[in-house]
């Protein structure tokens, strides 16, 4: 994957089919979806009585509801069966809810209509656990995150060109409504012939028991997804995540209407942004974490939704037009590019806020229980939906204006995120380490994976400058625990970020041997648990640039714990502000310039029983080269 797109698995059978059987799974929803909300809208008087901003959040609560009730049979359906056939029976539900609804148009029965929205969100609730389990049992550690932007980026183009679709064509006189009832039924079918070409996907658990009682299986899916602190809390991001998604877009209709005085065309144009945002942020994120599960962007993401969401509600205010509008006439109004720039930039950071999470879930939680641990995540979800249209519901009824509601979402982003962050300080201490690398230093990694995917090593690295654990944990696809001086724990910022990272701390045997000794007994235990663990043998900085001796306590670990050992060498980190290199260091940092690039490089695994301290210390040298 790191050295081709990610665009190529498109061309692969064990991810081309999948991604277009979801990708019109997406676009089916959001033609039917869009083309009821904007009829509702826009001529709610030969329908319904009701009010259209009740009803624009009354359907996606209701597309919601079978999350709530079917989520958790779904995700032992997906873990017992074969995930291959399983799909191919969703889509036939697919066919037969659309036809469904086909007849709900043709006779105008907006109840007929409501239940097929139900039934489209079963159809989604039978999807979602195959959807994001499929992807680790096809796709490599270092493919995943790629793969997981490549299908946000494909589901979120499929709810932008399903809701410009529904759209136009549920307007389009005199045959509006027969082009949906048909074309949705059309999708319906091309999704089912796709998904014939889905590979094999063997069942994990395929002894599994299903507990038809949907109740007690979800309680017991959210426990066992809670005796995974960070995976709960990832899923909790995640949902939030929707809630916040949920609220923001079911008001574009209404808002586009009332406040910005525009066409149903203007509602499609905000709709086509914030897709192409999302769209962009998934891709980025590939290149953002360098082939990897880099969860330092989810903070990035949040900070984002909070700023531009804020920034929308101002842009809002500021909107001059007040009269009706098509599209040309909108982008000529004064404060329409803002209000357009904040809702893309809401849809990228949205993109670097759920791809990473999304990663992290799927690689951390146990492999045979991930399509069930996707279904309590989709359980979440849809409850923070419920909730995200209960309380735009509330907050209209009680006289707020929809920026005010963008406003509301937004402060209420903020305080979730740093109560998130508060528990899983990892995500933060991450962010931190992601922007040294590439504000102050950019990194250029080679061989990286070497480092395993899974399983117990030691890393053994050249000791050039203060900040040389923050680089290597910001390379590494897996978490590391790094074996640090205990003097560094005095320092503030690097006390937090090292106490964060679960840091073992080490002194010299004639300074404290009680600590010496437990930290050997700590790295045995890291490595017994299948750890990473990082050591820098030199035991010290180098204050020439040179590298020092390497000390026995390599030895001694690997005569404890006998596991591979991989070298690695730093290079272009000598004389930036953080070293001992000799003079001012605000000079020498000055003249190496504010990006000044370095590189993280990995050797091929040492086998323990030759893995001596001269040996490991020429590895490192040769892998360093002239560089310092």
């Amino acid at each position: 994957m790191s050295q081709s797109s990610q665009f190529s698995l498109l061309a692969q059978r064990r991810f081309g089919p999948f991604f277009w059987t979801q990708f019109f799974g997406a676009f089916n929803d959001n033609v039917f979806k869009t083309a009821l909300m904007t009829i509702l809208t826009y001529e709610a008087l030969n329908w319904t009585t009701l009010e259209p901003g009740l009803l624009n959040n009354l359907i996606p609560g209701l597309f919601i509801l079978p999350f709530v009730l079917f989520s958790a049979t779904a995700g032992q359906l997906a873990d017992k069966f074969e995930k291959s056939s399983l799909t191919r029976y969703v889509k036939l539900l697919e066919i037969a809810i659309m036809a469904t609804a086909g007849f709900g148009w043709m006779m105008h029965s907006l109840w007929l209509l409501l239940a097929a929205v139900v039934g489209m969100g079963l159809h989604s609730t039978l999807f979602g656990p195959v959807k994001y389990a499929y992807l680790p049992q096809h796709l490599h550690q270092d493919e995943l995150v790629g793969g997981n932007g490549v299908i946000e980026m494909g589901t979120f183009v499929g709810i932008l060109l399903g809701e410009v679709l529904g759209a136009m064509l549920v307007v389009h006189k005199p045959w509006g409504v027969e082009l949906v009832a048909f074309g949705t039924i059309i999708i319906a079918v091309i999704g089912w012939l796709v998904s014939r070409r889905i590979p094999h996907s063997p069942a994990p658990e395929p002894a599994l028991r299903i507990n038809w009682n949907p109740f007690t299986e979800m309680v017991r899916n959210i426990q066992f997804t809670r005796q995974n602190r960070p995976v709960f809390l990832s899923v909790l991001g995640n949902s939030w995540f929707w809630f916040y998604g949920a609220l923001i877009l079911a008001q574009f209709p209404v808002y586009a209407k009332d406040y910005l005085h525009g066409d149903h065309n203007i509602f499609v144009l905000l709709l086509t942004v914030f897709s192409i945002g999302i769209g962009a942020g998934s891709l980025l994120c590939e290149r953002l974490s360098g082939h990897k599960v880099e969860i330092g962007l989810v903070p990035f993401g949040s900070i984002g939704l909070s700023v531009f969401g804020i920034d929308l509600y101002l842009a809002s205010l500021a909107y001059s037009g007040t009269t009706p509008v098509d599209i040309a006439g909108f982008i000529a109004q004064h404060g329409s590019m803002r209000i357009l720039f904040d809702i893309v930039m809401i849809g990228v950071f949205g993109g670097f806020y759920i791809v990473p999470l999304f990663a992290l879930i799927q690689t951390r939680c146990d492999r045979k229980h991930v399509s069930r641990t996707i279904a309590g995540m989709n359980i979440m979800n849809a409850l923070f939906m419920v909730a995200a249209a209960l309380f735009a519901m509330v907050l209209l009824k009680m006289g707020y204006t929809i920026p005010q509601i963008f406003m509301a979402t937004a402060l209420l982003n903020a305080v979730v995120a740093i109560y998130i962050f508060s528990l899983v300080q990892e995500f933060l201490m991450r962010f931190l380490a992601w922007l040294l690398i590439h504000t102050i230093h950019r990194v250029h990694t080679v061989d990286t994976e070497c480092i395993p995917e899974e399983g117990a090593a030691v890393l053994v690295c050249n000791h050039v400058s203060y900040v040389d654990a923050i680089v290597i944990m910001a390379a590494s696809p897996r978490p590391i625990r790094f074996v640090i001086d205990h003097r560094i724990f005095k320092i503030p910022l690097l006390s937090w970020i090292f106490r964060t990272a679960k840091a073992i701390p080490i002194a010299p045997a004639k300074e404290d041997p009680w600590l010496m000794e437990k930290a050997f007994v700590d790295i045995a235990q890291a490595l017994h648990e299948g750890e990473l663990v990082c050591i820098f043998p030199e035991g010290k900085l180098t204050t020439t640039g040179e590298m020092n001796a390497f000390k026995g306590g390599i030895s001694k670990i690997i005569d404890r714990t006998p596991v591979p050992v991989i070298p690695m060498a730093l290079r272009g980190l000598w004389g930036s502000m953080l070293t001992r290199s000799p003079g001012n260091p605000f000079e020498r940092s000055f003249r190496r310039g504010p990006f000044s690039r370095l590189s993280l490089v990995v050797g091929q695994p040492v086998a323990p029983a030759i893995a001596t301290p001269e040996m490991l210390y020429e590895q490192v040298r040769e892998l360093r080269g002239e560089w310092k």
